[in-house]
């Protein structure tokens, strides 16, 4: 680019933003004949649900970077608004056996789900714990990260719950964040200390990082059912807890710090793990880097950056993502508007695609019966997109 010469604002925009970004903003001059679509940048701004007017195709905000993104994507499919009465959701898990998502509004400590025949959004479970993150395991239970507690749950067929994890070595976890199933049987979760405040768990005793002078009264707000868990903030891991029940820290907060979202590749060979920002109580955060890691049973090795999130000139920050049936990673960003959605990367690191939302996507996952349907939850609500792809999943 010529610095040297000024750029028109559509100019510059294309240039900044991505190669539908022209198109995206409204046209102004008279001559302009074609009507060009609403972007989640334009100005008015695009609008969702009744209010948002005929589909346009292709969605000026599903944006190709290579070329072979044409072939992960659905030209006539519109990025659509399913649910919007949420605080921060998180933690999508589809259930192919009951044909219904779980996912988590954290702040409202709620456990929410969508059913796919009729669009509803119904009551779960009545208090949540503050969950995060959930998934399926390889028998269609449902595995969940529940904040409050500082654990991780298993609901079993017959309805009881069991606690999998909720110390290591003698002393309570953060708040476990984000969860994925193995075939050997083993669960592997991040266990970040973003839930050790208020809003999204509880603080720390205190003394703690979180409540150093003791003034935070971390008890109340919950009806507490025997051990709260953790009252500390410890060190952050990301964790494998075998089938037999023994927890091993597959790596330390000096390997990834801020551990958040996690991912296998199909081939359950490669581990691919997103460091994000400080957490409560932490004064250094992360690289704000995708990492990956070879997969070697019960451990990790060959550490390095996947991809290092920064797009024209803006450190971009992962949260959760989810591998598609050819190994192409699926990531929520959150960042600046117009920039943050989805990015899509190739088994090669290869930025292929985004998707453009209208807040930070915090996780996504693949649902529908064809397991290709994209669900992405961005801030207070869930967007969903027909790819052309199917998502790798357990159930």
């Amino acid at each position: 680019m010529d610095f040297k010469t000024p750029l028109a604002r559509r100019g510059f925009l294309a240039t900044a933003l991505g190669g539908a970004a022209c198109a995206a903003i409204p046209a102004r001059a008279a001559s302009d004949a074609v009507a060009t679509p609403p972007s989640v940048i334009s100005q008015p701004p695009r609008q969702w649900g009744a209010a948002a007017g005929p589909a346009y195709f292709p969605d000026p905000d599903v944006i190709a970077l290579d070329p072979s993104f044409s072939g992960l994507t659905y030209f006539a499919a519109p990025i659509r608004r399913i649910y919007d009465k949420g605080d921060w959701v998180e933690g999508p898990a589809w259930s192919s056996e009951g044909r219904y998502l779980v996912f988590s509004d954290v702040v409202q400590s709620k456990a929410l789900r969508y059913i796919w025949e009729t669009g509803e959004v119904t009551q779960f479970r009545p208090d949540s714990y503050a969950a995060n993150g959930n998934c399926f395991d390889f028998q269609g239970r449902l595995i969940t990260c529940e904040g409050f507690f500082r654990r991780v749950v298993r609901f079993e067929h017959d309805g009881s719950v069991t606690t999998l994890a909720d110390k290591f070595e003698g002393k309570g976890l953060n708040s476990p964040n984000d969860v994925v199933p193995h075939p050997d049987g083993s669960v592997w979760f991040t266990d970040p200390g973003y839930g050790t405040n208020i809003s999204e768990g509880h603080a720390d005793e205190p003394g703690g990082p979180t409540n150093p002078d003791g003034r935070i009264r971390w008890k109340i707000g919950r009806e507490l059912i025997g051990d709260i868990g953790g009252v500390r903030r410890q060190q952050d891991h990301v964790f494998r807890l075998a089938p037999d029940g023994t927890l091993k820290a597959v790596l330390l907060e000096k390997d990834v710090t801020c551990p958040n979202g996690l991912a296998f590749s199909p081939d359950f060979k490669k581990l691919y793990i997103a460091s994000t920002p400080a957490g409560p109580g932490q004064k250094k955060g992360g690289d704000q880097a995708i990492h990956v890691f070879d997969v070697q049973g019960d451990s990790l090795t060959n550490g390095r950056i996947f991809a290092d999130m920064r797009f024209h000139g803006a450190q971009m920050n992962p949260d959760g993502f989810r591998a598609d049936v050819f190994g192409n990673l699926w990531c929520g960003v959150t960042g600046p508007l117009g920039l943050c959605g989805v990015f899509v990367f190739s088994p090669q690191g290869v930025l292929l695609g985004r998707i453009r939302l209208p807040q930070g996507c915090s996780n996504l996952t693949f649902a529908g019966p064809k397991r290709d349907h994209l669900v992405m939850c961005a801030g207070s609500a869930l967007y969903m997109l027909q790819v052309g792809v199917q998502g790798a999943a357990s159930s």
